[in-house]
This record gives C-alpha cells, sequence and structure tokens, in this order.
C-alpha cells in the first residue's frame, strides 16, 4: 500500500467495497458504515506506520476495510461466523487490532491511554481514535476529549460523519484554507511566532482575532468554537469519500502536534445504491441478492419477535394512560419503539446513544408523575448501573426498564451477549426483575408494571421470534407480583426456568415425559421477587432442581435458588443451566446453547442424568 499510486488507491478503495458487499451478501453483518469508511481505512494504513502507530475503531461497526487490509482477507469470509474473526475489532485477533471495541464512545479515551503510555515510555508512535458521529453522543467521548484537550498529548481523533450530505463549505476558499491550517511549513512558522510572542496579552490578542477570521471565511463555528474550547485544533470537514484528499490532509496532520480533530463527511453505504437509499436497514440488512440489492434473509411471518410485541404494546398502553412516554439511547426502530413515535412523537424520545442520560432522564420524568417505558439492549444497559441504583431505586421512582436482547444474541459475539443483567440487577434492593416465557407474557408484564402494586420494573427478553403465543389485541391480563407458574406436573426432578429459553425446557421436558420420566416444570416469571410458594412445593417433592436461565449462572437465578435451599436447610440437589463463568463468542444462538450446554437436547441429558 505504501508504494500505490493516487489511482491505485481509489482502485482499492474500489475493490474493497466490492468484495465487503459480495461477503456480506452471503454472510450477514454491519455493511452500510463499512462501506462509508474505506477510504478512511485505506488513507490510514496508507499515511501511518501500523501497527506500530495504533487506530482505535470506535465501536466497530466502520472497521471491516480495516480487518480486509490487515491480512484477514479470507477470513472475513466467516465473519460473525461460529469460530471465525469477530465483527469487532479484537486485540487478541491481529496485531493491528490494538483496542477492542463493540460498544460505542470509547475510542478517545482508549486512544488517549495508549498515546499518554507511549509518551511516557518514550515510544515515538501516532495513535488515531476514528469515532462516528452518533458515537459522539455518547458522555464517555465527552470525558475523553475534555481530558485529551488538558493532557495536550498528541493525538488525532477522527471524526466520522456520515449523516449529512458535504455542504457549501466545501468550496475551493475552504479547500485552500485547509490546506494551508494543515502545511508543516505554516504551523512551525505559526509555533516560532507563538513562542516568541509568549504568554502576553498581545499574543492572546492576535489567536483570537485569526480564530474569528478563519471561523468567518470556512463557516466551522459551531463545530470549530466547540472543539476548540476543549483544546483541540479543528479541521474540516473535508470529504471522507477523496482518498487523495484524506492521504493529503492525513499526511499533514501527522506532523502536528497537540490534540487534533479531523472531521469527514462520508457517505453510509458509500458505492451501493440500495444502501445508500436506505441507511437505517442497511446498516446490519441481513442477506441480500448482489445484483438487485433485495434483501433474502429469511422472515418468520407467522411468528412475532418481542421486538414487535414490546413496540405494539406500548403504543396500546400509551392510548389508555396519558402518563406513559417512550424513552430509547438511539435503538427506535430496533427496540420498534418507532411504532409509538409514528402516533405519539410527542411522548416518545430518542436521546441518542446515551445510556447513562436515558435511565436519569427517565428517572426525572418520574419523579413529576410521568410514566417512562425506557428500551436499552442489556449489553449496553451496564453503562447505566449506577443511574438505576442510585437515581432510581434508591428514589424509588418508577421506570420501567425493558431490556431488549437478553441472553445470547449471536454473531454479535462477547460485547453484545446480554449475558449478566439478571445478576448484576439482581443484588439492588426494591426493584422487580422479570422474563417472560412467550409474547403474551412479554405483553401482559408490560400492563401489569404500569399498574400501581408495582415499583421500578425491569422487562428482560431476548431478541428475535417468539414460540407463536397470539398476543396480537388480546385483553390485557394482570400478572401478579412475584408470581411463577406451572407448565408441567412431576415429581422427583424440578425445572425452574425463567424467560423465553423456558421453552427449550418445556421441549426437554416432552422428550423425558416419552421416556417415562416425570418433570415438574415451573416459568418463575420473577427473578426478584423471588416466588418462594414454589420453592416450597418444589423442595418438597424433588431431589434434584435444575435451574434454566439464559444468562450468567453466577449471580442470577441458579444462586438466588441455591441460596433458598441453603438458607432453609432443604437436602436437595441444585444444578444451574446457563451461561458459564467465561465470555461467549460469536455464532448462531443454537450454536451457543450448545456451547454453554443449554439447548434442549442438553436440558434432556441432564434430565436423564439425574432421573434417580
Amino acid at each position: 500500500m505504501k508504494q500505490l499510486s493516487a489511482e491505485d488507491l481509489k482502485q482499492l478503495c474500489s475493490e474493497l467495497r466490492e468484495y465487503i458487499i459480495e461477503c456480506c451478501s452471503e454472510n450477514p453483518g454491519h455493511i452500510g458504515s463499512s462501506l462509508g469508511a474505506v477510504e478512511i481505512a485505506v488513507a490510514l494504513h496508507k499515511v501511518f506506520d501500523t501497527p506500530t502507530d495504533k487506530i482505535v475503531w470506535d465501536v466497530g461497526h466502520q472497521a471491516y476495510a480495516h480487518k480486509i487490509i490487515t491480512g484477514r482477507r479470507e477470513s472475513f469470509k466467516l465473519n460473525r461466523k461460529y469460530h471465525g474473526i469477530s465483527g469487532f475489532p479484537k486485540r487478541s485477533e491481529s496485531e493491528y487490532d490494538c483496542f477492542g471495541t463493540g460498544h460505542s464512545s470509547t475510542s478517545i479515551s482508549a486512544a488517549l491511554g495508549i498515546a499518554v503510555a507511549a509518551e511516557l515510555q518514550q515510544k515515538k508512535e501516532h495513535v488515531i481514535a476514528v469515532i462516528g458521529d452518533g458515537a459522539m453522543t455518547g458522555g464517555l467521548a465527552f470525558e475523553g476529549l475534555n481530558n485529551a484537550g488538558s493532557l495536550k498529548t498528541d493525538l488525532l481523533v477522527i471524526l466520522n460523519d456520515n449523516q449529512i450530505s458535504i455542504d457549501t463549505n466545501t468550496g475551493a476558499l475552504h479547500n485552500y484554507l485547509i490546506k494551508v491550517a494543515t502545511s508543516v511549513r505554516y504551523n512551525k512558522l505559526k509555533k516560532n511566532v507563538w513562542d516568541r510572542l509568549g504568554a502576553s496579552r498581545i499574543r492572546r490578542f492576535i489567536q483570537k482575532n485569526v480564530k474569528n477570521l478563519k471561523r468567518s471565511l470556512i463557516k466551522t463555528s459551531e463545530q470549530g468554537s466547540f472543539f476548540d474550547s476543549l483544546g483541540f485544533r479543528y479541521f474540516g470537514p473535508i470529504d471522507g469519500n477523496d482518498i487523495n484528499q484524506l492521504v493529503t490532509t492525513l499526511s499533514r496532520l501527522k506532523h502536528i502536534p497537540g490534540p487534533k480533530l479531523l472531521h469527514v463527511i462520508t457517505i453510509k453505504g458509500k458505492g451501493y445504491k440500495p444502501a445508500e437509499d436506505n441507511q437505517t436497514i442497511w446498516h446490519a440488512p441481513g442477506t441480500f441478492d448482489l445484483k438487485t440489492g433485495k434483501r433474502t434473509s429469511k422472515k418468520a411471518t407467522e411468528i412475532s419477535k418481542f421486538q414487535d410485541v414490546f413496540g405494539q404494546t406500548l403504543l396500546d398502553l400509551a392510548r389508555i394512560n396519558d402518563k406513559i412516554v417512550g424513552i430509547t439511547p438511539a435503538m427506535a426502530t430496533g427496540c420498534s419503539m418507532n411504532i409509538m413515535m409514528a402516533q405519539m412523537p410527542e411522548r416518545t424520545f430518542d436521546v441518542g446513544i446515551a445510556e447513562q442520560h436515558a435511565v436519569t432522564f427517565s428517572a426525572g420524568l418520574a419523579a413529576e408523575g410521568l410514566l417512562p417505558f425506557c428500551n436499552i439492549y442489556s449489553s449496553f444497559s451496564q453503562r447505566a448501573y449506577d443511574n438505576m441504583i442510585h437515581d432510581v431505586a434508591l428514589q424509588k421512582l418508577k421506570i420501567v426498564l425493558c431490556l431488549d436482547r437478553g441472553g445470547l444474541v449471536g454473531e454479535d459475539g462477547a460485547t453484545h451477549h446480554g449475558s449478566f443483567d439478571l445478576a448484576c440487577f439482581r443484588a439492588v434492593p426494591d426493584i422487580c426483575i422479570a422474563a417472560p416465557l412467550n409474547e403474551l407474557e412479554l405483553r401482559n408484564m408490560m400492563y401489569s408494571a404500569s399498574l400501581p402494586k408495582y415499583g421500578p420494573t425491569i422487562i428482560r427478553y431476548p431478541r428475535g421470534n417468539g414460540n407463536g403465543t397470539k398476543w396480537k389485541d388480546v385483553k390485557f391480563a394482570e400478572i401478579e407480583l412475584g408470581k411463577g407458574t406451572k407448565l408441567h406436573e412431576g415429581q422427583g426432578i424440578a425445572l425452574l426456568s425463567i424467560g423465553a429459553i423456558g421453552n427449550k425446557g418445556t421441549e426437554a421436558v416432552i422428550m423425558a415425559e416419552k421416556d417415562g420420566i416425570s418433570v415438574l416444570h415451573y416459568d418463575m416469571r420473577f427473578l426478584k421477587p423471588l416466588d418462594t410458594d414454589i420453592l416450597k412445593e418444589v423442595c418438597s417433592k424433588v431431589h434434584t432442581i435444575i435451574t434454566l436461565e439464559d444468562g450468567t449462572i453466577i449471580g442470577g437465578l441458579h444462586s438466588a435458588v441455591s441460596e433458598y435451599v441453603a438458607d432453609n436447610n432443604v437436602n436437595c440437589k441444585v444444578i444451574g443451566l446457563g451461561i458459564p463463568d467465561k465470555f461467549v463468542e460469536q455464532g448462531t444462538p443454537s450454536e451457543l446453547y450448545s456451547e454453554c450446554g443449554y439447548n434442549t437436547d442438553d436440558i434432556y441429558n441432564v434430565i436423564v442424568e439425574n432421573n434417580n
């Protein structure tokens, strides 16, 4: 790449795009952002000496070209596959992935740490953080910017802005001024002038007027003044899909010391018309026909997704309760809150990628008598743990926190599995934690949580399809707080499940029954408060209890049942099925259930082994 001409670089970008589109048509992934960031990846590896120089990719949705360039062209065919490469940068995967990512807004803080470490160890290396404009709304990004600006560390932040088109400030005068501002000779002269003036009043006067003149000429007052205030030198915006302009600009910025931010405008889905025309769907579209762009992912139209149930039920509840409002941190379509947004935009709030703010904002709404339904993907809710403790539970403010994507989510892997929610929130006082077995239970749990008997409530459910239980237009029914329900009568062995994974438990129980093995099966529904009446009955009837949860065994249902058995001196064996004490990588949910030992056959085998 170092030897490639300007025309060769354009050809490389074109070939990378074609390869990403070809691979993702058969093996789904985050195609839109990566297509838009091809030139950024190529330019960075052209200009900088990686892996000595470090590139930190925020989130990782943008990093497909980076992966292909850095020796993973063939393995990219197994991107996000079981035992394949991760869909995100991963330190153990390549020396070119200097920092693992998957959650947003981490790049600036991580890059700053890497840059400061290099300074302290007297290493000569450049550090670059590439952050998408969506990730810039995360509070951690601002904390990193603020710290970097105060430390004056040599750091380059690239703001990849793919949400707006290139506007008038990218004309000839603007481009000329960018060229001058990044010139090595200009910056050397500028440094000499400032050094001679020292910290004098006349220096401050000249600096102020130079900045004002620049802003008036290139119209960067909003962006420039903001980043200036944080101690960064702002450059841009420039066309992030123009490889030659990127290479020229980065080559100049490479020699400018201190914190710098380059604002680039890119087109999400660049180079593939269907992706450019519908950027939301083509963020991660599933499989598609390469020539026509028609999406070909299989759809189980007869079975509703839990997300559909949430979205429609929220709207139904809002129609009968004018206190209900909806809050989501940039996941309106993914969680289906867009259904209510279309009908009641004044009562729905997309707060951007800001999970902590989403929860505390919801608490503020609740403090004034409203009933917020806040929907956050389970793995992202980890960021709002303190907010749930301090701003919600401690003050007994009633919000309904709906945790989407609970449990093993599949191909997005370890950074996105909702493994820890049941365990971590169980320790918090005054919070109800519920998980529905099917679509109708989710609908009724949402209704029940809106009733006065319930306080702050967490409802946790998985990604994707339910089991086909009828729920649409079904009359709401209250679920008694903290009460489970019996699914199958039996004796000797009891299966206690929580959440939709209980459907696999039902399959295993039916298999065992055909073999003459009787299993008592309960859908616990609630992790907190725990149904102790069920536990009393179970402990009096069986010699073995098997707990089943799509979450970490440590701290979840298994721990809760084991604690009850130990506290009450019950002579009963407790076996836990769920996510073991390890980080689980990517694969289909079925593959991962088997790896963790709680697919249908695994549950059946445990039942058979303990049938004494």
